[in-house]
């Protein structure tokens, strides 16, 4: 049985308002408060269930026909989800990636839904348990995989990944410009005994990263890049960006929360693409009923609001991007 760790939803009801409210505004102060109850018909995707806040706060605004399939890879989320389930029967739980939901959904012969929700990144839990290995604030296994069930461990992947795999996953996914340096020091390390914990590897960091961004760790950059690999993040993020288009039903949308820019500029590209013309299209001498319409509309970005930050400071970061579906091809 896992642990209980405290979780705060971020962003709970303007997720939430995205992909139920028919008359959301992105710049409305109104989007952080809760809606009058709907009963919104259709099916809806949770692809990061964590511990449920999201999901808990949906089911609130759905018919008793609809349906919700929640998503998680990590096996605590999936025993909180079998909970409501038992409690909800209109959950569907999937021990699975998001990036498995076209396949998923398809199985249970769905081809099209009326929303999709994603809180990208590691959640507060994962963090507060130290058997997880993603934090390096104290110390424990140096793990950091969502699914504990399959999959190497950080530890295993540092301790036989070559200087250049390193050095490249830091500069990449953490955006780090110590990464050589980093990644020298490990190699380094290594010879005289393999990495284990998590304070081994964020005190190596440290003593290498002289300059301290404000707020922020010296090994932030580096445990978050080491994270992103070992889970496949980012191939996870595109392959489900890429079947949203195909998922959603016309006036479905979709609701993405991310923390970080390595994390929102590709949810920002996506649905750029999808709701401007291309610029070489613009270009050819076409009548605008010739050109292609837009798939999707953006419908705007939010940010926590003050109130949220200060009794969630996690939310800070925190930026929601939503769109919709049009009936275009």
């Amino acid at each position: 049985m896992s642990q209980d760790f405290s979780h705060t939803t971020v962003l709970l009801h303007a997720t939430v308002n995205a992909l139920v409210d028919p008359h959301f505004n992105a710049k409305s102060k109104a989007v952080h408060s809760p809606l009058p109850a709907q009963q919104k018909d259709g099916v809806f995707v949770d692809g990061t269930f964590g511990r449920g806040g999201h999901s808990r706060y949906l089911l609130s605004h759905l018919s008793p026909k609809a349906k919700l399939f929640v998503f998680d890879k990590d096996p605590a989320a999936i025993e909180v989800a079998a909970a409501l389930r038992a409690e909800d029967p209109r959950v569907i739980v999937v021990h699975d990636a998001f990036s498995s939901m076209a396949e998923v959904l398809a199985a249970h012969g769905i081809g099209k839904v009326q929303g999709i929700m994603m809180d990208l990144g590691v959640s507060s839990p994962q963090l507060d348990d130290v058997a997880r290995g993603f934090s390096f604030m104290r110390d424990g296994p140096l793990d950091m995989r969502m699914d504990t069930s399959r999959g190497i461990t950080a530890a295993e992947w540092l301790n036989t990944a070559s200087f250049d795999e390193i050095r490249g996953v830091i500069k990449d996914y953490g955006e780090e410009r110590y990464a050589f340096q980093i990644a020298k020091k490990i190699v380094d390390r290594r010879q005289s005994g393999p990495f284990r914990s998590t304070l081994e590897l964020a005190q190596l960091v440290a003593s290498v990263v002289k300059s301290r961004e404000k707020g922020h760790h010296p090994a932030t950059r580096t445990f978050q890049a080491i994270r992103i690999h070992i889970n496949q993040e980012h191939e996870e993020l595109s392959r489900s960006l890429a079947s949203v288009l195909d998922l959603l039903d016309v006036g479905g949308r979709l609701a993405v929360i991310s923390f970080h820019s390595l994390e929102d500029r590709p949810v920002k590209q996506a649905i750029a693409q999808a709701s401007t013309l291309d610029p070489a299209l613009a270009k050819l001498p076409l009548r605008e009923t010739e050109l292609p319409a837009a798939r999707l509309i953006n419908l705007g970005k939010v940010q926590a609001s003050a109130e949220e930050i200060k009794h969630n400071p996690r939310s800070r970061s925190a930026m929601l991007r939503v769109a919709e579906r049009t009936a275009a091809e």
